[in-house]
């Protein structure tokens, strides 16, 4: 049995009969599961299924249309999550040393050498975000998950023009964190590497 991880307090999520609508339309409903600690849950669906809608619903972006959404053992769960979505959200002009010292300062995080050679930019360190590859670029945004720890993670296609090396050490993140007893739900369009402990599939079969 692996010693207890740094989230002890074994955040959880739970879904109860859950239904999204975007444009007037209905993306899915009755939608129920729970992700306690400890979890990794693909979200698996074609391309409008609403894969990314149910994620930021979880994020609370977007309010569900009925049901309901339950956080347990978190008392902010804004402070609770980190939410990766398409966008790497990174200023072009910032070297990737200011975005890890930035990102640490603000969520009161640490390592962030650690966190440069984790993914594999310490050589890039000094480079702005704007000369970064689109695979560099995937990586430093991904660089928030270990520089300011949070317990629940939300994770929408995070191997995004990652090559086989940046999935791996993506895939060993998600493991870590779930050894941890975190929790991480990742919408994908095909596995990420890790076992999940939980697949939901969206949209007809």
């Amino acid at each position: 049995m692996s010693a207890p991880g740094p989230f002890q307090d074994k955040p959880a999520i739970r879904v109860e009969a859950l239904a999204l609508a975007r444009g007037g339309r209905v993306l899915f409903e009755g939608l129920s599961f729970a992700a306690p600690a400890g979890a990794f849950v693909e979200v698996r669906g074609g391309n409008g299924a609403g894969k990314t809608s149910l994620l930021r619903a979880l994020a609370g972006f977007l309010k569900p249309k009925s049901g309901a959404i339950r956080f347990d053992h978190v008392d902010e769960p804004a402070l609770a999550l980190h939410y990766v979505g398409h966008l790497n959200g990174l200023k072009g002009g910032a070297s990737v040393a200011a975005h890890i010292r930035y990102w640490t300062g603000l969520f009161d995080g640490a390592a962030a050498d650690t966190a440069l050679q984790r993914l594999g930019l310490a050589a890039q360190a000094e480079l702005p975000a704007r000369a970064l590859s689109q695979g560099q670029a995937r990586r430093l945004a991904l660089a928030r998950l270990l520089v300011a720890p949070r317990p629940i993670w939300l994770l929408d296609e995070p191997a995004t023009a990652l090559d086989g090396a940046g999935r791996a050490t993506l895939a060993a993140l998600i493991e870590a964190h779930v050894a941890d007893g975190g929790v991480a739900l990742a919408a994908v369009h095909e596995p990420l590497g890790p076992t999940p402990t939980q697949a939901i599939t969206l949209g007809a079969a």
